[in-house]
């Protein structure tokens, strides 16, 4: 990339009005400062300015992974079907992936994640225990057809991301590649300016047990965490869990059933009995590939079917229909209870422990009934911890109430362990002369993502305010519009690259000095320093971006303070 970048020659355009489809921050500002361009739903260009931000944060990203022994590899896009149907995810991943046929009408996928293939990789290269432990990662471009594309580049059809995987022949071993990667996540987000929490996640599709994220706070973040003011607890909100604490239920009297009709809902059954929901005990049905399940939880809470998929995955969770009750006279829509059902699964919240009791449906038509008690009139099944968590939830570690906040996920680890090295019986020879069976991790970070990310957290109302490390320049020097200040605005820029230095210079003739400013302001380098009024005097304007601070200097003292 060469030192001074005059903007008369750069391909830029920037837009006074926000898009008309942009709803987050940085959508509306990338585009607005000519860093992105959409294509369609979901694909983006990534234009000069775009591309040098992009390519500084994968510096960073490269860097830090280099510093802890992590070798860079480049697998294909491009993917066959047979890796991913023999872990499962073939069929896991659902319409997320991108499938298509080639000419012979062999079935192929653009990589979403690529755990298969590294794994055949190192299978093919390492069969001892002297070839382990190894830590391989690429920086690539993945698929996946999300179904509604949106916020620009936060969440696209195609992105960029760093993924990385460490093998080992131990559980320790992959304790302490864990250990590398996570302290390595920290530089990266410390590095890039990114305020971020470290959060308790569930694996999800990926697999695997131990498994965390690193979020940045943003209001246009599409994931909510809970916090604890008291501790050091932070969690997604799909692994917040709630212990079962049974209680002593041996005081309520025996089931009494109350004509209540026209109660299908909580919140009629409520009315009817002068009661709050919270001693109602609601009973959503639910189909687990295709069986039907019922799902308790406190009438006052909601079910969060994400966090019920989650646990339950690899199955699929549905809700149930009004087909689903044709030929099903046990149950008894809107007034179906735990006691009584014979055929039906049944899973509750830990809110629902042994001894607590409810009111809730009697499988009659019109009916409901009291005191029907956990443990004594009914009995759960597996106890899954399945509520939307809200605000005040206690913490599952010191019980203070909780605190919610969005954000987004920029990075996420994974303790994988041998589910990957068990589909495709990746062993090297131990010390012993035995087969052993390699354990894994796999450790994201969204590239183009943490751009997003970054245009959240660092603007302000007159734009982009980018921190040094990744920003497209470290000075913007604008020439106020004259030919002699055109011709110190270059003169400073040369002097700026000369001393190692991305400069960026205004020198667009026929645009007037507002326009440049507002430019400047937009466009977000760290360092602002106008050739304007007192150009005469060899005198120039340094302008600090963040905080607004305004200092005019000679040009040789503004050269050398910038260069320091």
């Amino acid at each position: 990339m060469a030192q001074v970048q005059r903007m008369s020659r750069l391909m830029v355009k920037t837009l006074r009005d926000d898009p008309a489809d942009a709803e987050t921050l940085s959508h509306k500002l990338l585009v607005r400062a000519g860093y992105v361009r959409r294509n369609a739903a979901g694909i983006w260009t990534w234009l000069p300015l775009g591309k040098r931000v992009l390519e500084n944060v994968t510096r960073v990203v490269r860097e830090e992974m280099d510093a802890i022994g992590a070798q860079e590899v480049l697998l294909p896009a491009l993917l066959p079907r047979e890796p991913y149907e023999a872990s499962g995810r073939w069929d896991e991943y659902g319409d997320l992936l991108f499938r298509l046929k080639d000419r012979k009408g062999g079935d192929y996928l653009l990589g979403p994640t690529h755990e298969e293939i590294f794994t055949q990789t190192v299978k093919d290269q390492c069969t001892s225990y002297k070839d382990l432990p190894v830590m391989l990662y690429q920086i690539q471009t993945k698929y996946r057809d999300e179904a509604r594309p949106r916020s620009g580049i936060l969440r696209g059809r195609e992105f960029q991301m760093k993924d990385s995987y460490s093998f080992d022949t131990t559980d320790e071993g992959l304790a302490e590649s864990y250990a590398l990667h996570r302290a390595a996540y920290v530089k990266i987000f410390e590095r890039l300016g990114l305020d971020h929490r470290i959060v308790s996640a569930v694996s999800g599709a990926m697999g695997g047990s131990a498994s965390e994220e690193f979020l940045a706070p943003a209001a246009a973040g599409e994931d909510t965490f809970a916090d604890c003011p008291n501790c050091d607890y932070a969690a997604n909100t799909e692994a917040v869990t709630l212990a079962l604490t049974p209680v002593d239920g041996s005081a309520h009297g025996p089931v009494e059933e109350l004509d209540t009709p026209d109660t299908p809902t909580i919140e009629t059954l409520a009315e009817h009995l002068g009661v709050p929901a919270s001693a109602t005990l609601k009973n959503l049905l639910v189909k687990v590939d295709g069986e039907i399940v019922a799902v308790g939880v406190p009438g006052h809470r909601e079910v969060d079917l994400g966090k019920l998929g989650e646990h339950l995955a690899p199955a699929t969770v549905e809700l149930v229909t009004a087909e689903d009750f044709i030929g099903r006279p046990d149950l008894v829509r809107g007034y179906v209870g735990p006691q009584g059902l014979e055929k039906v699964r049944y899973l509750a919240d830990p809110r629902v422990a042994p001894g607590t009791a409810w009111i809730t449906g009697a499988n009659k038509e019109g009916k409901h009934a009291r005191n029907v008690v956990a443990g004594r009139d009914f009995e759960v099944d597996e106890y899954l911890d399945v509520v939307v968590v809200e605000d005040g939830d206690p913490c599952p570690k010191c019980g203070t109430g909780l605190k919610l906040d969005r954000a987004i996920e920029i990075g996420h680890i994974f303790q994988l362990g041998r589910k990957y090295a068990d589909a495709f019986q990746l062993d090297v020879l131990g010390q012993n002369g035995k087969p052993v069976r390699v354990t894994m991790g796999s450790y994201g970070i969204g590239v183009s993502r943490a751009v997003a990310a970054l245009a959240e957290q660092h603007a302000d109302e007159q734009g982009l305010c980018w921190p040094a490390e990744v920003a497209p320049a470290d000075v913007h020097v604008v020439a106020a519009g004259k030919a002699a200040q055109t011709e110190l605005a270059l003169d400073v820029a040369e002097q700026l690259g000369a001393a190692g230095l991305r400069v960026l210079v205004d020198d667009r003739a026929g645009v007037s000095p507002g326009v440049k400013f507002t430019d400047a302001e937009l466009i977000g380098v760290p360092k602002i320093l106008v050739a304007g009024r007192r150009t005469a005097e060899g005198v120039v304007e340094l302008k600090d971006r963040r905080t607004g601070e305004r200092e005019e200097l000679p040009v040789a003292e503004a050269v050398a303070r910038l260069s320091r």
